[in-house]
């Protein structure tokens, strides 16, 4: 499964040149102020990486950063501040992410000399089950459909961090968000792309993000009053307000209206959860992902295969580079597919999977001339993927933080009265009864976003993470290579071009087809590409921009974070 937004999966980019309706909203971007909309997937290039001391806030739109920014300098820290810019980037990218999606955390304690996970996802309602999917005749789960929820775990997440390692209370840290959301805010460039969709596509939320059947462009102000209320009730009353109060009323009246299983015990009964890290070694330093029920697991898989190799004597982004990385992306990922799962509910392998004696197995898989075209998963002993932020304080704690409604917009289903459509992650669940991430009741999902941390020495250096779902772990495993195999900065790694490799075997079912195929976004010499076909790769038509990647690093005595931000969204790095 390849996760796009919401305006690319429906096909709404095609419908600003194809639908007469939207041919005139194309045609007035022709107006001051201008914007080019072909020119904006074009952009992975030429940015300063951001240098400063007091205190950093890395984010995908220039408000929430700097919402993030004034946290700080009213002397909040890290987390404080990645609950404001989260927040914030709820308003004003709400197709990404918002208080109806989920959240992982990764955080670096100063003091505690130590990192924690945080595993804020959802489970699936207790009344929906194998049984009722197959009495509905469903082979998958249908994404704009309550019967694709789970518990939104934003609300908290937020509260859970605030409460343990927070400094100020949530009526500070949302202050910006209501205030974006109640009083508007001018659609950025990019931003303003994901409004582009028929009305009709999504019938349940275009009253909120359509207002009065007008959709918002660029540099219109845009106001969401329901949003901030619900804000303003979270900020008054904390998580109880999200999942006991009317916000919970209103999830609860929608779902059984559209035909849902979500009741209010599944939202009263919903709980984060601190989980260990996990981590493994490459070129001298320690990459931390959050175990599953995610898919961080996977980039630790990738490295420990890739280590095998000489990664940084070859060209970056070269043939020779790009064959080794994709096939050790396979053989990973077919692991994905089969182990990776709720570990309440499901025996998964973590330990074993990222091992460096399975890895030396697993590498010998790889050809170095010729690409695979049917990949198995491993076998073990057995008893039986946005918006991401980071942020860093003066006082050297630093959070590597995503959170994200899955698809774009998610369900695509706002409850009446919330301002935020509901997240669509149990479409990740698997129908197959014999499949580790089946669905059952009040069980985490399969999930694809995943913050990362990367230490040396057991000291911090860098909070970092890739959107885009599906291709998270191969965006993780790419701005690393740029980094420690071929001595880019922060910035610079970012802005290099991807490559992803689509059609693997997906934890909900879906199995890889001869291969799966290569897609490139644009700066990929030709000759790079067809060497690739050459060893075997099939090739695709060339992408716009992929993922969305933002970066500190830190150095000590003194200590200095280094920003890099992706300029593939309209956000950015910004210090003091």
């Amino acid at each position: 499964m390849n996760r796009r937004a919401f305006l690319q999966s429906t096909g709404a980019l095609g419908l600003l040149a194809a639908s007469p309706a939207l041919a005139e909203s194309a045609a007035e971007t022709k107006k001051p102020p201008f914007l080019d909309l072909k020119m904006l997937g074009k952009r992975n290039q030429n940015r300063s990486t951001v240098v400063c001391q007091g205190g950093m806030v890395c984010s995908s739109q220039p408000l929430a950063t700097q919402a993030g920014i004034d946290i700080l300098k009213a002397g909040g820290n890290c987390v404080d501040a990645a609950i404001a810019t989260n927040a914030v980037l709820g308003a004003v990218e709400a197709a990404s992410n918002g208080i109806g999606g989920d959240l992982f955390a990764i955080l670096w304690h100063q003091k505690d000399q130590k990192l924690y996970a945080l595993n804020a996802s959802g489970r699936a309602p207790y009344g929906w089950n194998l049984d009722k999917a197959a009495e509905l005749g469903l082979t998958e789960i249908p994404q704009q459909s309550p019967l694709s929820w789970s518990v939104p775990g934003c609300v908290s997440g937020w509260g859970t961090l605030s409460e343990r390692f927070g400094s100020k209370p949530l009526s500070d840290l949302l202050a910006s968000a209501i205030h974006y959301a109640r009083d508007g805010f001018p659609l950025s460039p990019i931003i303003s792309t994901y409004f582009a969709w028929p009305s009709g596509m999504a019938p349940h939320m275009a009253e909120v993000y359509h207002p009065g059947g007008h959709m918002p462009k660029y540099g219109e102000v845009f106001k969401n009053p329901l949003l901030a209320n619900s804000l303003e009730a979270i900020a008054k009353d904390g998580p109880a307000a999200f999942y006991e109060g009317w916000i919970a009323e209103a999830i609860v009246k929608k779902s059984q209206e559209l035909g849902g299983f979500m009741a209010m015990e599944d939202l009263r009964d919903h709980t984060a959860t601190w989980v260990e890290p996990v981590s493994s070694r490459y070129r001298g330093y320690d990459v931390w992902e959050i175990p599953p029920n995610g898919q961080g697991i996977a980039v630790l898989q990738i490295l420990n295969m890739l280590e095998h190799f000489d990664i940084g004597s070859l060209e970056p982004n070269s043939a020779e580079h790009l064959h080794l990385f994709i096939e050790a992306k396979k053989l990973a990922y077919e692991d994905r597919a089969k182990y990776y799962a709720d570990p309440e509910f499901a025996d998964v392998p973590t330990e074993w999977l990222i091992s460096k004696e399975y890895a030396a197995q697993r590498v010998k898989l790889i050809d170095p001339l010729l690409a695979s075209t049917k990949v198995g998963h491993g076998d073990p002993k057995l008893d039986s993927d946005t918006v991401y932020l980071c942020c860093a304080d003066g006082q050297g704690n630093m959070i590597s933080f995503i959170q994200s409604n899955y698809a774009g917009y998610g369900s695509t289903i706002c409850p009446d009265g919330v301002g935020f459509p509901i997240q669509n992650r149990g479409e990740s669940f698997s129908l197959d009864p014999n499949h580790r991430n089946k669905l059952e009741p009040h069980k985490r999902p399969f999930h694809t976003i995943i913050p990362a941390f990367l230490t040396k020495d057991e000291k911090p250096v860098m909070a970092f993470g890739v959107m885009g779902g599906d291709f998270q772990p191969q965006g993780h495993c790419q701005v690393l290579m740029n980094m420690l195999d071929f001595g880019m900065s922060p910035q610079q790694a970012g802005d290099q071009p991807r490559v992803e490799h689509t059609g693997s075997s997906f934890p909900s079912g879906s199995t890889m087809e001869a291969g799966g195929a290569l897609v490139f976004e644009h700066h990929f010499p030709d000759q790079v590409k067809q060497t690739l076909a050459a060893m075997g790769h099939e090739i695709r038509d060339t992408v716009d921009a992929m993922g969305g990647y933002q970066a500190i690093w830190r150095t000590d005595d003194p200590l200095i974070y280094y920003g890099g931000s992706d300029p593939r969204k309209d956000g950015c790095a910004m210090g003091y």
